[in-house]
């Protein structure tokens, strides 16, 4: 391998860790261990802190393969609870409304589901990145800003239950670029009429890399070791 020339690398992104804060730590690993005070590293795809998985990093030239890295198909494993929401549809923000969820049923569920499979619009969270005249969303949100953004076209290839427990359901997502999950927790709430929010989410795939074949953060410096001396 040659990380200053170009090379594609995975990552099992842990909890609570930003993408930013993965590629600074795999950028200042790399350097100490090669002896650079610099490196072009980035990432393919942001998860967000709350959400663990595959995350593709890119070093030297390989950078510039990042845009079309990003339209690879994703696979994501996501809890949600129902009959609760939250302000950025996930745990970052306590509960702000309850209702009732009793009246779901799994097969009400499943026919849900299906209205969301395919081409669809999707609003962005407002806790998001995404960008309103060179502010991030989620920046302009925190300071109590009102923000408005605009529907985006997504395509979800489907969406399966892996767990039907009520008030908690566990989905199994594959979509394209540009999905947020925690607007389909949203969306699967308003659709179901009780409201939703994600309690949990794993990117299990990026295409063909699947996060158990991924770096860990805690092994990688043992991995860089050897792969170096040897």
């Amino acid at each position: 391998m040659d990380f200053q020339a170009g090379e594609i690398l995975a990552f099992d992104k842990p909890y609570r860790m930003t993408s930013f804060q993965l590629v600074a730590r795999v950028r200042y690993l790399l350097c100490r261990k090669l002896g650079v005070k610099k490196l072009k590293v980035g990432h393919a795809g942001t998860l967000d802190p709350l959400a663990t998985g595959v995350e593709i990093i890119c070093t030297g030239r390989a950078t510039k393969q990042i845009e079309a890295l990003q339209l690879h198909e994703k696979e994501y494993v996501a809890g949600l609870r129902l009959g609760a929401t939250t302000p950025s549809f996930d745990l970052e923000h306590p509960v702000d409304a309850t209702y009732p969820y009793e009246h779901v049923t799994p097969e009400m569920l499943e026919a849900t589901l299906r209205q969301f499979e395919g081409d669809v619009e999707q609003v962005p969270p407002v806790f998001s990145a995404c960008k309103i005249a060179g502010d991030r969303a989620c920046d302009l949100a925190r300071k109590g800003r009102d923000v408005s953004l605009k529907p985006k076209n997504i395509h979800i290839a489907s969406i399966k239950v892996e767990r039907f427990e009520l008030p908690d359901v566990v989905l199994r997502v594959t979509c394209g670029k540009g999905t947020y999950i925690r607007a389909l927790a949203r969306d699967i709430g308003q659709a179901l009429g009780c409201g939703a929010h994600l309690t949990a989410l794993r990117r299990i795939r990026v295409g063909n890399v699947n996060v158990e074949t991924c770096h860990n953060l805690d092994t990688f410096p043992e991995w860089l070791n050897f792969f170096i001396e040897h």
